[in-house]
């Protein structure tokens, strides 16, 4: 279970395009390091890494829900899946943008 601070809301929500996000289809909002505190479960999150293997993609190994992921764009920053805020519809946020994590200036490139 993940504690958040969010004294300005849901901040920066938007979806991205990179082979991970676009099949997790999770709108993830911003949140600074110390505003994420993982409270119970620590032992059944898994880590995730690709490409660049900077960004750090969280998910649970027993029901496997994305949870979170410190950010390749701003390692200040973890992005949280909006979708585990209890009592919130991500599909209510209106207008999401979507990132282009294909083309993301740090990947590298053969």
């Amino acid at each position: 279970m993940l504690e958040l601070t969010l004294p300005d809301g849901i901040v920066d929500p938007r979806r991205c395009n990179c082979s991970i996000c676009r099949r997790k289809g999770a709108i993830a909002a911003s949140v600074p390091l110390s505003g994420l505190r993982i409270v119970q479960g620590q032992e059944s999150l898994q880590l995730y890494q690709f490409n660049t293997r900077t960004a750090k993609h969280y998910f649970c190994s027993v029901c496997g829900i994305y949870t979170h992921h410190q950010r390749r764009s701003n390692p200040d920053q973890y992005g949280y899946n909006v979708g585990c805020l209890e009592g919130v519809d991500p599909y209510e946020i209106p207008n999401v943008p979507t990132s282009d994590g294909v083309h993301h200036s740090s990947d590298r490139r053969a």
